[in-house]
């Protein structure tokens, strides 16, 4: 395990398909089981193989959880950047963090669902352009969480003596993760990211894009261990998720969030408080790992 970076575990439970007191109970089991963080996502419309499926908000989801739990962090996988503007998401991540007393763990990534966009008539800038997005908004939004006044002249947003108050609770600001895969996604992530997540579609393509951000980092005189390295696990059986779990740690993944109910929860039929009380049963041995 990397020096300085304790081992963490998560609960990833994407607010979709179930009603929300389905959401709500998996919260309460996660936050009561001791998940380190736990995790929605960001969309507009449902993922798999129904997209008219009901779908919630992901910050207004974060805003009632900070109320319903006690301990765990918070966070989405990731936010879509493109979905509002820079100004805009750093006054709702604000927001969030004092509703949970500053445990906010700020996700984003570029924003990827081009049918979201096309259905809502936004506009869905192609993949270079979106990174320039992401890489001027974390600027303004770190400007508008540290200073009186925020100015920005960038390509894509302007800020004129912006004024953002309150200020987080969590100084300078929460802990920016960025998921991310590509050589210019990770040339960012190197620039602005206290943890990484792997966007990658398979374990192996994690390891070696694990190995490409130490590169990165090395480039820029930044020290490859001061990013934390998060990914995702799908909750299988006992066995099969320890190991995966070894795998990770083992691999330098310091943060590992478990996936219940299948990728568009429910899949497997299965309630999904099983599933997150499966989950929790088995964190004391996914701990005891680190």
């Amino acid at each position: 395990m990397p020096a300085g970076h304790p081992l963490r575990f998560g609960l990833k439970f994407s607010q979709q398909v179930h009603p929300i007191d389905v959401h709500t109970d998996v919260w309460r089991i996660g936050d009561e089981a001791g998940f380190d963080h736990i995790w929605p996502f960001d969309h507009l419309i449902a993922l798999g193989p129904d997209p008219a499926a009901p779908i919630f908000d992901g910050w207004t989801a974060l805003g009632a959880m900070a109320a319903l739990t006690k301990r765990a962090r918070m966070g989405l996988n990731v936010t879509g950047n493109l979905y509002r503007h820079p100004g805009l998401l750093a006054k709702i991540a604000v927001t969030v963090d004092h509703l949970s007393n500053g445990r906010l763990e700020f996700g984003i990534g570029t924003g990827w669902n081009e049918p979201e966009f096309t259905q809502f008539g936004l506009p869905f800038p192609n993949a270079g352009d979106r990174v320039g997005m992401l890489d001027e908004s974390l600027k303004a939004m770190k400007l508008l969480w540290k200073e009186p006044r925020a100015n920005l002249k960038g390509r894509f947003y302007q800020l004129n003596e912006a004024i953002a108050e309150p200020k987080p609770v969590q100084r300078p600001h929460p802990p920016i993760w960025i998921g991310s895969k590509g050589a210019r996604m990770l040339r960012l992530t190197a620039r602005h990211a206290n943890v990484w997540h792997s966007n990658a579609q398979t374990f192996d393509e994690a390891v070696a894009l694990n190995k490409n951000l130490d590169a990165e980092c090395l480039e820029r005189g930044r020290d490859p261990a001061s990013i934390r390295r998060s990914i995702s696990m799908r909750l299988t059986t006992a066995e099969e998720t320890l190991e995966k779990a070894q795998d990770a740690l083992a691999a330098g993944f310091t943060e590992l969030l478990v996936m219940i109910a299948g990728r568009w929860q429910g899949a497997s039929g299965k309630d999904p408080r099983k599933h997150a009380e499966d989950a929790a049963a088995l964190l004391p041995r996914l701990r005891a790992l680190g």
